[in-house]
């Protein structure tokens, strides 16, 4: 944790506020005089500052010095805001700003202070609060329940007061903290993921997140072994565990690194949270080996004959959707979309194994992406491998969206139907389809 922090929190006016500077200034002298008797209101932010203060203006130049976000932004980072307050905010000519700063000593009640302070200005003023660090921005209702309401405990959730921004890096996704500076704390990132596995990773980044809060120290190393049952926030710790699977180890072995920093990375330093402990040949199967050693796998094997017409009937109709996909995936996937294709790889003795593969690329007839099932018979392949299928070989497909249910899949519920028949002829079992890699 850095000796000192310091972050900058605003409420931006709507066009129809009537509230006045010297109102806004009142409302912040008066909380102080009352509520925060322990911070000081400054002209200028020291570089050290000996305890918690708090510069206070008002900017009425936003559209230059201080740009709201946008439409597009705010259907990613608003929180609570109706689409009458997103209209009105592009309007938006002023905003209170206040610099919050404090020595390490006093980070958990300077974060507070700051947040309930904050809060107080925007109830008063009708305004919206900007979050400078995570970008985020939020109606007051929402910024109570989320960094106020859910601190219980002397020290925060820190997924709480932060956010994991994931967004797409050429073929791959990558995974960043916003945030971790008013803590004092390095922000952190994980490199080339995929978004089927966001989940996940951004559990793991919010658990180790957790852990420098709660003081667990970094080895010289770099070696940082981060265990569930060592967090101390038992409402994380709790959460997390209902969600294990079976043989969970509920450990991750990482490798801590200087992270390369990418456009718009937040201005603090930055850890790379590295999988390089675990076995596999590439950056995405040891990425798959450490996800499902920690958070453990259930994947089930199901026998069907290669002549089940109602499979066969949805496998078509499947098939006549991939042209569709292939211009939606050519356009661009929204942030959290992904398309699964279900294909078939050889088996030693001469069978297929039909698992599903992340599209990662679609050029014409071939198809590359991560293998998301660890084979039971195609000892050569392993789950997170880059592998290569024909579009005219597919035989399902599902398609995950953000903010609406999949599509797709349509096979997986028949295979289940046919595997608990007690009508199935074993001379007659071929194929081997796992079950959905997202269930």
């Amino acid at each position: 944790m850095a000796d000192f922090m310091g972050f900058t929190y605003a409420v931006y006016m709507l066009p129809s506020h009537s509230v006045r500077e010297t109102q806004l200034s009142a409302v912040v002298r008066e909380a102080l005089a009352k509520e925060f008797t322990s911070v000081k209101l400054v002209d200028a932010i020291p570089k050290e500052p000996p305890g918690m203060v708090v510069h206070a203006y008002l900017q009425k130049n936003v559209k230059k010095e201080f740009p709201p976000p946008d439409l597009r932004s705010l259907r990613y980072f608003g929180r609570g805001i109706s689409s009458e307050e997103a209209e009105a905010l592009q309007n938006s000519d002023e905003a209170f700003v206040l610099e919050f700063a404090h020595p390490k000593q006093d980070v958990w009640v300077g974060l507070r202070t700051a947040n309930a302070l904050i809060e107080e200005v925007a109830r008063k003023s009708g305004g919206l609060i900007w979050d400078d660090e995570t970008r985020e921005i939020f109606s007051a209702d929402s910024w109570h329940k989320k960094r106020l309401e859910s601190w219980v405990d002397s020290l925060p959730e820190v997924s709480t007061q932060t956010v994991v921004h994931a967004y797409n890096d050429d073929e791959y996704v990558r995974a960043i903290t916003l945030g971790m500076a008013k803590m004092g704390l390095p922000d952190v990132v994980i490199e080339k993921t995929d978004w089927s596995s966001n989940t996940q990773v951004g559990i793991l980044i919010n658990l180790f997140c957790q852990s420098l809060a709660e003081g667990q120290p970094i080895p010289k190393s770099g070696d940082f072994r981060l265990s569930l049952q060592q967090i101390k926030n038992s409402y994380l710790r709790n959460a997390q565990q209902t969600s294990l699977k079976g043989k969970a180890a509920a450990v991750a072995c990482l490798t801590l690194k200087r992270g390369k920093r990418d456009q718009g990375d937040p201005e603090n330093r930055l850890i790379e949270l590295d999988f390089d402990r675990y076995p596999g040949n590439d950056i995405h199967a040891k990425q798959d080996s450490l996800i499902s050693s920690f958070f453990g796998a259930q994947e089930s094997l199901a026998m069907v004959q290669r002549n089940n017409q109602e499979l066969l009937a949805a496998s078509a109709s499947a098939k006549a959707k991939l042209p569709e996909l292939h211009k939606a995936f050519a356009a661009g996937l929204q942030p959290g979309e992904f398309i699964e294709l279900k294909a078939p790889f050889r088996t030693q003795n001469g069978g297929t194994e039909w698992m599903w593969v992340e599209v990662t690329s679609w050029k014409s007839d071939r198809i590359e992406g991560l293998l998301k099932n660890e084979p039971s018979f195609v000892p050569s392949l392993h789950a997170g491998q880059y592998v290569e299928i024909r579009e005219e070989d597919v035989f399902d497909y599902l398609r995950m969206y953000p903010d609406k249910p999949m599509e797709g899949n349509a096979t997986s519920e028949i295979v289940r139907k046919v595997n608990q028949s007690k009508e199935k002829e074993s001379a007659n079992l071929e194929v081997v389809v796992p079950s959905c890699s997202s269930e």
